[in-house]
């Protein structure tokens, strides 16, 4: 069998057919390592969903190695090994998880990003209009990549002219595995470098004038009484420029691939664009953009019964869990008129994707504005995917945008 940690895997493609196998022979399954200790590997939606909302048992603290495969505690948050990072809420189980979210969520209200839908919608019109129709283009470069970075640098309170930086950032922070984004550990080095500054002059600044945006909300937060340290903000800010972006630049991508395979799906979408606001998260649990979750067991335990020791890894695969038959009828097929979409796409339990609503908003605006002026998809060459076992990424993807 494939050895599902392998980031060489998914430059191929997402291994479905041996997902589907595990969750009929083996849904928690022990996956060997070739630098490491191995982890089960857990496959079905239900299991998945039990060790994500019981976080005392299933741990995704820094000190018990995070939230990656990896050991974050020991080769640190990106897998750089950089000591400047300290620990994202993410990392963190409850009650400090809990008290991360209370203070950052009211930034994510509809009341306080209320004009928010209508600058995307803005922003997405201007992009679209830009586009080239009638020719191949890389569409990852014209419109997937933009709209969610145009986006991230309005919550993080700086101009577009950041965009390209915030790109390069998020690349290198999700690329640990593919060549192209960590070309060396110098230049790897020198990228930590320009986001530490780029992180500290945000804190500095939020700290001194709060104006009541996300990150003014972050830099002020007290945990126990104690102030926000700035490694801490560091690797929160991490956290909000790879989770500001990549679920939707590449949910994006994953999404007209299918629609130019099923060209029905988007006469759907042009005669009744209604139907994104349920479409979208069909559109998300189809393409499963984040790979993976890690926990680790804090006592021992039987999940499905399998036992787990503790300290055991424990890896929940949501390509896996969203093509699960029991919850999904005929997962396989990407059908934007589904009324029931169980999706792990923005996890669940505690670590919920705080911005979802933020994400499914842009998706809907996206392919609203595209079905104006767009009569159909077709791909020019195969896409081109990130080497990694933890993002489904597409790095370009030529097609041609057949005007209406």
């Amino acid at each position: 069998m494939p050895d599902l940690a392998d980031p060489a895997l998914y430059e191929i493609g997402v291994p479905y057919a041996e997902f589907a196998r595990l969750r009929r022979e083996s849904p928690v399954h022990w996956t060997p390592e070739k630098e490491g200790t191995g982890f089960w590997s857990v496959l079905r939606y239900a299991d998945i969903v039990d060790v994500s909302r019981d976080p005392k048992l299933y741990s995704s603290a820094h000190e018990w190695g995070g939230h990656r495969i990896f050991n974050e505690n020991e080769v640190g948050l990106t897998g750089a090994g950089s000591s400047e990072f300290g620990v994202p809420m993410i990392s963190r189980d409850p009650p400090g998880h809990t008290r991360y979210r209370k203070v950052t969520m009211p930034a994510l209200v509809p009341r306080r990003i209320s004009g928010l839908e209508d600058r995307v919608r803005a922003r997405v019109g201007a992009l679209v209009d830009a586009v080239p129709k009638n020719q191949t283009i890389d569409i990852v470069e014209w419109l997937s990549a933009p709209v969610p970075l145009l986006t991230l640098a309005e919550l993080l309170g700086v101009g577009p002219e950041m965009c390209p930086k915030l790109f390069e950032w998020t690349n290198a922070f999700i690329g640990e595995d593919d060549p192209e984004f960590r070309q060396s550990p110098a230049s790897m080095a020198a990228t930590l470098d320009e986001f530490f500054a780029f992180c500290r002059e945000l804190f500095v600044g939020r700290r001194a004038n709060p104006n009541g945006d996300l990150v003014s909300m972050l830099a002020a937060t007290e945990i126990d009484g104690a102030p926000m340290t700035v490694p801490d903000f560091l690797a929160n800010c991490v956290l909000l420029t790879v989770g500001g972006n990549e679920t939707i630049r590449n949910t994006t991508s994953h999404a007209i691939i299918q629609l130019a395979q099923h060209p029905e799906q988007w006469a759907l979408v042009r005669a009744d664009p209604g139907i994104l606001a349920r479409g979208v998260k069909e559109m998300v649990r189809h393409a499963s953009p984040v790979l993976h979750m890690r926990r680790t067991a804090t006592q021992d335990t039987v999940l499905s019964g399998t036992r787990i020791a503790c300290g055991d890894k424990v890896v929940m695969w949501y390509p896996s869990g969203n093509r699960d038959e029991s919850v999904v009828d005929d997962p396989d097929r990407f059908d934007l008129a589904r009324t029931e979409i169980p999706n792990l796409g923005f996890g669940t339990g505690q670590h919920i994707c705080a911005g979802s609503r933020i994400a499914e908003m842009q998706l809907r605006i996206v392919f609203e504005t595209l079905a104006k002026s767009v009569n159909r998809f077709e791909l020019s060459a195969p896409p081109r995917r990130l080497r990694s076992n933890f993002i489904s990424g597409i790095k370009d993807l030529p097609v041609v945008l057949h005007a209406a």
